[in-house]
């Protein structure tokens, strides 16, 4: 199927780590199609003609009016998927991916498990053929135990000429920058080793990135004034160095750390830092959490449209309020832990198709 006339289609119809690689066979595809082609397409007749609710907080935003998600900028984290791909092969989860609408996949490795080997170029192939941009890919910062490692710090090379040969335009990590521990100088080398990989990443034409947790915003414990995620800013050069907000990690890190450990306040608003440093995001994660004060995050992870985050309001005001903002961002649907990984990556793309600006405030 053709871009053109997938995204036509799409129009009409809808107003970590370590993963696995590629190549699964006609059997695969049957069992996952006859699995879920039914239930899709029942979700998928009511989701499109219903217009129903989402859960606390999102039964708002759909309908008429410009639609807050970009067009050709949602994607998957396919750790979200881990569970199909070990077992199916990348092959029957890129079709139910590209039938769900996506546009993209960030990677976080290139096998398989039980379904089989897989080349890279096959990969590669086999992404084209779905109609799905490998944006990006998660790779381990470092194991200094373990000098094979595959990791930006033992085998950079490596990594980048698998990247490469992928055509990713990014590459980065889900690894926190606690290489040396979490001093305000303990970032500053870690600092330092982003930009040697965002330099060479530079010149092979791709950008390297890291990902958040919610620890990524605590406070340096020699410098407890200091917020280490400001240091990784400060210190790394914005021409090398790139970010993937996990959105949801973010609004934890909003709960845990907007004080200090003496007690004084320390705002913490994950927006205000994309819109000061629109740049630096080229990459998001998108990923729903139910509020909950009782836990240590203060959120439960969810399903995207089943939880309390706002990404009608977020989405709007990156895409709005930023330079090009509706083509440089790319939006990654993720779920760390989902009870149905397929289900949840339908559900998720519906949602973020679904809202509409205009209709309520933001």
């Amino acid at each position: 199927m053709s871009r053109t006339s997938k995204d036509t289609g799409l129009a009409r119809r809808l107003s970590r780590r370590n993963i696995l690689g590629v190549a699964a066979g006609a059997t695969a595809a049957t069992i996952i199609g006859t699995a879920t082609a039914q239930a899709a397409g029942r979700d998928h007749a009511q989701a499109l003609g219903k217009g129903h609710g989402h859960g606390p907080g999102h039964g708002h935003g759909h309908g008429k009016g410009k639609p807050v998600l970009p067009p050709g900028r949602l994607g998957i984290q396919l750790y979200s998927l881990r569970d199909k791909i070990s077992t199916l092969g990348f092959a029957p989860v890129f079709a139910e991916l590209e039938k769900y609408g996506y546009d993209e996949i960030e990677l976080a490795g290139y096998t398989q498990g039980s379904a089989g080997p897989i080349t890279l170029a096959q990969l590669k192939r086999l992404a084209k053929d779905h109609g799905l941009n490998p944006i990006g890919s998660h790779v381990g910062y470092y194991d200094d135990n373990n000098p094979g490692a595959y990791t930006f710090a033992q085998n950079l090379e490596k990594v980048l000429d698998d990247a490469q040969a992928l055509g990713l335009k990014h590459i980065g990590t889900a690894s926190g920058p606690f290489r040396y521990g979490s001093t305000v100088d303990g970032w500053k080398r870690a600092a330092d080793d982003f930009n040697t990989y965002g330099a060479a990443a530079r010149k092979r034409g791709m950008k390297f990135y890291q990902h958040n947790h919610a620890e990524e915003f605590s406070f340096a414990t020699d410098k407890p004034k200091v917020r280490l995620y400001d240091v990784l800013l400060a210190e790394t050069d914005p021409d090398l160095v790139y970010l993937e907000m996990d959105i949801y990690w973010a609004y934890c890190a909003q709960f845990r750390f907007s004080k200090r450990a003496d007690g004084t306040n320390a705002p913490l608003d994950p927006l205000k830092y994309v819109l000061k440093h629109p740049n630096r995001y080229p990459l998001f994660h998108v990923k729903d959490g139910v509020r909950d004060d009782t836990t240590r995050d203060g959120y439960r992870m969810s399903d995207v449209g089943d939880g309390d985050i706002d990404y009608k309001a977020f989405l709007s005001k990156v895409t709005d309020r930023t330079h090009h903002g509706r083509t440089y961002h790319h939006w990654q649907a993720e779920h760390d832990n989902p009870v149905d990984s397929l289900a949840f990556a339908r559900k998720s793309s519906e949602h973020l198709h679904s809202l509409r600006a205009g209709r309520c405030g933001d």
